[in-house]
Order: structure tokens, then sequence, then C-alpha cells
């Protein structure tokens, strides 16, 4: 890709994430970013070519809007793009228009079908499907906003968002049926319902993430 252009996210975009919550550091940024380029050697090897430098943005600027908080994060993160001068010097408008709706179209729970290859890429690339990672951030989520809840509670509401986002029937979405993430959903559904097996990581993530 442009060795400016990745000189210029590397030193001024990433660094954004080291203030962001445990789920949104740099270690995800930059998983997304690889498992993105990862995305597009696949595509090219079907056939279907796309930008690298898109890819590579959208990726990198997907989770930024996390500084106003997750709720509108996607939204806020294209408007971050859309607003970023830099970009402008390497991109014309209808590559930045598609670059902020690839960043709107991330999201697991979103409703609508993503509006290009490129959102597709990112949104797979975002799913990031690790059994042990998604438990821990599940539960350092809980941790961080439901502070009220005993270690029943936070095991109750762990497997009972597992189950609506990643289990049979779940809203999360794949969009490469060939790519990794589709081997990795069948694993993790698999421990979802092995209640022996779930219970166990969580009672070994609870110990770490509690011992402080």
């Amino acid at each position: 890709m442009t060795a400016e252009l990745k000189s210029y996210i590397e030193t001024e975009i990433l660094p954004r994430y080291t203030h962001f919550d445990k789920a949104h550091q740099l270690d995800h940024i930059t998983t997304v970013i690889r498992q993105s380029e990862d995305l597009a050697d696949m595509l090219e090897r079907k056939g279907t070519i796309v930008d690298r430098d898109m890819v590579y943005v959208i990726a990198a600027y997907h989770d930024l809007g996390i500084v106003n908080g997750r709720e509108n994060h996607h939204t806020d993160s294209g408007k971050i793009l859309m607003a970023d001068p830099v970009l402008k010097k390497y991109f014309t408008e209808e590559q930045l228009i598609t670059m902020k709706e690839a960043v709107e179209d991330h999201r697991a729970s979103a409703k609508n079908v993503p509006r290009s290859i490129y959102g597709r890429i990112v949104a797979e690339a975002d799913r990031q499907i690790d059994p042990r990672t998604i438990v821990l951030r599940t539960i350092q989520f809980g941790l961080k906003n439901y502070p009220e809840l005993d270690k029943a509670g936070h095991f109750a509401r762990a497997e009972a968002h597992l189950k609506e986002k990643y289990g049979d029937g779940g809203y999360l979405k794949l969009w490469f049926p060939e790519a990794d993430n589709s081997r990795r959903l069948a694993e993790l559904r698999a421990m979802i319902v092995d209640r022996e097996a779930l219970t166990a990581l969580m009672e070994d993530i609870w110990i770490h993430e509690t011992r402080s």
C-alpha cells in the first residue's frame, strides 16, 4: 500500500486506540487489519480485486467512534473518517463515501447487508471468532458495565449474550463461508452448548480478571 499513508495511520491514527476499553485496544485493530488483508488475498485468488489502501484504512478507522461511546460508534467512526483531511489527499470523494459506508456497516448487530465488498471484508474481519477471546471480552464488558452483579449473575449474563449473538440462529452474520470464521463459529457454538466447558472457561477468565 502507499507508504506515506500507512505511516500516517501508524503514527496518528492507531495510537488513539490505546485509550479505549479492553475490547477495542490496539491489538484488536491490528488483528482486524491483518484479517482484512487476508480476506483481500483470498478474494484476489478468486479473481476479485480490491483497493488495498481502502481495505487498510477501513480496518484502521472502523472503531475510532468508540471515543464517543459504543452505542453509535459505527456511525461516529464513519464521520471521523470522512472528516480526516489527510485521507482526501489519497482518495476520491466516491472512495471516501464507500469507506465511510463500510465502517458504518461493520457492526455485528447491523440488520442490513453491508453495502459493498469493503463492508463485508471489515465486518468479517471484525468478528475474530476465537472462543477464549470472545468469552473474555464478554466477561470484561460485564465487569465494567454491570458492577452490581455477583459472579453467578455475570456468568448468566455472559451465557445469555453468547447464545443470542453466536448460537444457532444468533444475530451474528458471516459473509465469506469459505473463510476460517465459519469453522471457528462451529467450534464456538459447540462450546456454548457444552455447559461444563463454557463454565470452566468462564471460571478461568474470572479468576484472572478479578485477581486484582
